[in-house]
């Protein structure tokens, strides 16, 4: 209906309506308004576009705990068995991954010094079975709060050294057999160690730890693997969960610190984050230029960290939503994707690790990038984040069952463009490869999913 034909135009009947129609227009702009601010909020920091941006990490791995006593003193009489069946009358290591692995000795636990704190296991005949003597050989003013460690074992014997006396002297006088004539150490122990035995025991052999011993370690349990798994699978979930909160114009910086946040609430510890775009991403392990993001750039984020001692190494690149990357840098990233695949089907109980390596970088030489894969496939992974047995060109290292390692393939064009992908696996029960991360749906599906 239009307006009245006696109706004056400056008459109160039409300047009324437009005064509330003002009124609506101005609380219609302040919200608009407020509605723009908030997702220019919410983009650029992060807070989440439908709450918490982090849900669900924090219960991912709750449920996990650390490897029980029990299992320690299995490794211990494994241990045991060893040394008895290699002739040898001990087992040497400081505190770190090794000792960890026997002891519950960790290089959290016990800082190294110039002051050796040493764990020994010795085999030892009690009712005529083959059992762990553990020793535990400390300077004398440190023996009460070395007292604290928790270490398993029924046989474990604290000796200690004055500082007037020859520690090494000390620890092998201490030895169930010390006219044995060979004592394995750590191949992480340093080399004053070493030496110091050799000095007091000219006629031992002090060597490096066989394959016997070091597999030990090298095939993971089931508790081990369930861990390995939780930590791996959140970690995939942080990256997922981070790219959710990026933006084209974000700082590496910035992603760095919302991937240590993701994996501090899904209580990850020890926590790392490399964090490249675009060509800064052709240097392996760059350390990046803070770079802002550009609408045609690739993200790559290399992170990790601990839970209850067992690490997780994961790598993605993707794009966001609105990326513009080239269509030639796309290609890239489903030719290692095509590799990564590649590597995980020829890796099985039996294989060379060397072949591991070799199928991967096949697939990347047919699509013409072999030149571009500049470093080996991959590595073990478990106490440590890099760890023995590793997956390279060269190697002739047989993969046995509970192995686990990274699965890392990489292209990477300097000035231009770097790639990788990176899951861990295991080889199971059957002798299969199963990435660590397939509980979240394991490698990336396309640049887009990782």
């Amino acid at each position: 209906m239009g307006r009245p034909d006696n109706v004056p135009v400056n008459s109160p009947l039409l300047v009324r309506p437009l005064s509330r129609l003002n009124g609506r227009v101005v609380v219609l702009l302040v919200a608009v308004a407020l509605l723009w601010l908030t997702e220019i909020i919410i983009s650029r920091w992060g807070f989440g576009r439908v709450g918490d941006p982090w849900v669900g990490l924090a219960e991912h791995c709750k449920h996990t705990g650390p490897i029980p006593e029990s299992e320690f003193i299995e490794r211990q009489h494994k241990l045991a068995r060893a040394l008895y069946a290699l002739k040898a009358s001990a087992y040497v290591a400081e505190p770190g991954a090794n000792a960890q692995f026997f002891g519950n000795i960790s290089g959290a636990s016990w800082g190294l010094s110039e002051r050796p704190l040493l764990f020994i296991v010795s085999p030892i005949i009690q009712a005529g079975e083959v059992v762990p003597k553990v020793i535990v050989l400390t300077p004398s003013f440190e023996e009460t709060r070395a007292k604290l460690l928790t270490i398993p074992g029924a046989n474990v014997t604290y000796v200690s050294w004055k500082e007037d006396e020859d520690p090494y002297a000390v620890g092998f006088r201490a030895l169930p057999s010390s006219a044995a004539a060979r004592i394995y150490v750590d191949g992480m122990v340093r080399h004053f160690i070493v030496d110091g035995f050799r000095k007091i025991a000219p006629g031992v052999d002090i060597t490096s730890a066989p394959l016997e011993i070091t597999s030990l370690r090298g095939r993971k349990s089931q508790a081990e693997i369930a861990l390995l798994q939780c930590v791996n699978e959140v970690t995939v979930l942080a990256i997922r969960a981070v790219q959710k909160q990026m933006y084209i114009g974000i700082r590496e910086s910035q992603v760095g610190q919302l991937i240590d946040q993701a994996l501090a609430v899904a209580g990850v510890t020890d926590r790392w984050a490399l964090v490249l775009f675009g060509e800064n991403a052709a240097l392996p392990h760059g350390s990046g230029t803070d770079r802002v993001l550009g609408q045609s750039d690739l993200v790559l984020i290399d992170t990790g960290g601990s839970l209850h001692e067992y690490h997780s190494d994961v790598t993605r690149t993707f794009i966001l939503p609105d990326t513009r990357a080239p269509d030639e840098y796309l290609g890239y990233w489903f030719a290692v994707h095509a590799a990564q695949t590649a590597a995980l089907n020829a890796a099985k109980e039996g294989a060379v690790t060397s072949r591991v390596d070799e199928a991967a970088r096949r697939v990347l030489a047919e699509h013409g990038l072999g030149q571009y894969f500049t470093h080996r496939l991959g590595h073990g992974i478990g106490l440590e984040d890099h760890e023995a047995p590793y997956l390279r060109g060269g190697s002739d290292d047989i993969i046995e069952t509970g192995n686990a390692f990274s699965n890392e393939p990489g292209v990477y064009i300097e000035g231009k463009v770097g790639i990788r992908l990176e899951d861990c696996f295991y080889i199971n029960q059957d002798g299969d490869a199963v990435y660590l991360t397939a509980g979240v749906g394991g490698q990336a599906i396309d640049p887009l999913h990782p």
